[in-house]
């Protein structure tokens, strides 16, 4: 009878002990499947703002290049009505000519007028083409400044896929050297030789102590046995075999 209820016991805490590992694995799979769903959300968010900038860069764009457009047309609308006020004084001019070889004179004050209505509309041009002008000038600084800003984000997208690309490039180097972190938790055996290898990386002492090691080896450059320190790691050979291969993985 006792050992029937060992058993049934031992079986209770078996069953109660999948059932939590069952459990576990069920948070753990949907905290998983959360962060998928959270990093999805953060890329189709990003992916709208994008968009919704570039379309409003563009919209912008537009509304300024439909602007300049319209300044243009009324800068070319006060150069031909500048020049037909040019062509009506040539023609004054000539007409007046014509009457008096005929004996006609108009009298002092028909002069007057015309050229006071003369002096008021070339006034009245001149501070529009002074007008349209500063718009213009506005409207160029502020496009400049879009195409600026434009290229300065483009440069921001290069230099960020450039330090994306480089942080790749370590990450691989480091699993190569010291395996993959996914795989190789903090209590595996390599641990303390990554540890080691990366000491420089969070203490000062270690950086100093292991530049006074570099530095007892210092050799005249004309040496015949000198050599550089490289650059970065140096990567291992790739494996010759399957059974190294094995060994290195």
């Amino acid at each position: 009878l006792r050992r029937k209820a060992e058993r049934a016991r031992k079986r209770r805490l078996r069953l109660q002990r999948r059932k939590q590992e069952a459990k576990a694995a069920k948070e753990e799979e949907a905290a998983r499947a959360a962060e998928r769903e959270a990093k999805i959300d953060q890329w189709r968010a990003k992916c709208i703002q994008e968009v919704e900038e570039k379309n409003r860069e563009q919209e912008l764009k537009a509304a300024a290049d439909s602007v300049l457009s319209e300044v243009r047309k009324k800068q070319a609308d006060t150069k031909r009505m500048v020049d037909i006020l040019r062509a009506l004084e040539k023609l004054r001019k000539l007409r007046k000519e014509a009457a008096a070889r005929k004996g006609v004179c108009p009298p002092p004050s028909a002069d007057e007028a015309f050229e006071s209505q003369v002096e008021s509309l070339k006034t009245l041009l001149k501070n529009r083409t002074e007008l349209y002008e500063a718009e213009e000038r506005a409207l160029r600084v502020m496009l400049e400044g879009e195409q600026e800003e434009e290229r300065k984000r483009e440069m921001e997208k290069k230099q960020k896929k450039e330090r994306e690309k480089l942080l790749q490039q370590k990450l691989e180097i480091d699993s190569k050297l010291f395996g993959d972190p996914d795989e190789f938790p903090l209590a595996h055996l390599l641990q303390p030789f990554r540890e080691y290898y990366l000491q420089a990386e969070h203490s000062v002492a270690a950086l100093i102590q292991i530049r006074h090691e570099w530095d007892q080896y210092l050799v005249p450059a004309d040496h015949p046995d000198g050599s550089c320190i490289p650059p970065g790691w140096v990567l291992p050979s790739l494996p010759t075999n399957d059974t190294w291969a094995t060994a290195v993985r």
